[in-house]
């Protein structure tokens, strides 16, 4: 496992297994959960860019987004701009909101469940982000 990326609020974003940008990404929090969230850097920056918000998504649905991104639109009413500018200068196609959420769930709910992060000094396992 390969950490490459962090956020604002302590998590980290791993690479995991061996190869390049394909592998898939797993993302721990500072609080002791982790989920897989992508397969590829490209999956992850399209997460990244439509959906913020993805870490308080529990019920996926687009009602919960959409609160999500309203609360999200408050302190950047100028994200759409940015989101489309990185996408344009990193050569990306930005699927529907929808789509990256339902891809998140899949990836988390079924691959994921293969990739389990051990916190070493206590050899205990971080919890599922994302159990639905």
């Amino acid at each position: 496992m390969q950490g490459f990326a962090g956020d604002g609020a302590g998590g980290t974003y791993f690479f995991c297994g061996d190869g390049g940008e394909e592998r898939p990404v797993l993302y721990a929090d500072s609080e002791g959960g982790a989920a897989l969230v992508a397969i590829g850097l490209t999956e992850l920056l399209q997460l990244l860019l439509v959906a913020p918000w993805w870490r308080d998504c529990q019920a996926f649905t687009a009602e919960e987004s959409a609160e999500l991104a309203a609360e999200y639109l408050e302190d950047m009413p100028d994200l759409a701009a940015q989101r489309d500018r990185a996408a344009a200068a990193l050569g990306l196609g930005l699927p529907p909101e929808a789509v990256v959420l339902s891809r998140l769930r899949e990836v988390a709910t079924k691959a994921g469940k293969d990739y389990v992060l051990i916190f070493t000094p206590e050899n205990s396992p971080y919890k599922p982000l994302i159990t639905v």
